[in-house]
């Protein structure tokens, strides 16, 4: 009677799915972690013999990694122009703007100050 590696075949989805949705917290860091986790173990079975698809289960762990990795230097990048005095001034801009043109103009500022 053959077993199977439930475990393999969950990492390999929530790896996929993590690298997917890697822009999103959730999809990125969560589904990369748990298929991470659920990748070395299917591999550690695997490699006892006590389940196949143990290269399932690396792909799985190695995809999860990715993710996580992607979505941690997007939630960086994010945070570090969130933080940026040109955002700052942007966001006051903004603040203060009344008609639809004034908000343009903002826009267009922090636009000019980004690329230079």
């Amino acid at each position: 009677m053959s077993r199977g590696n439930g475990l393999a075949i969950a990492a390999l989805v929530l790896g996929v799915l993590a690298v997917v949705l890697f822009w999103t917290v959730f999809g990125g860091f969560l589904l990369g972690l748990l298929a991470l986790v659920f990748g070395i173990i299917g591999a550690r079975k695997a490699r006892g013999g006590r389940a196949p698809h143990g290269t399932m289960s690396i792909v799985g762990a190695v995809l999860g990694a990715l993710a996580m990795i992607a979505t941690a230097v997007i939630i960086a990048v994010g945070a570090s122009i969130l933080n940026s005095d040109e955002f700052k001034d942007f966001d006051d801009c903004v603040q203060q703007a009344e008609t639809q043109s004034e908000r343009d103009a903002c826009a267009e500022d922090f636009n000019r100050d980004v690329n230079n």
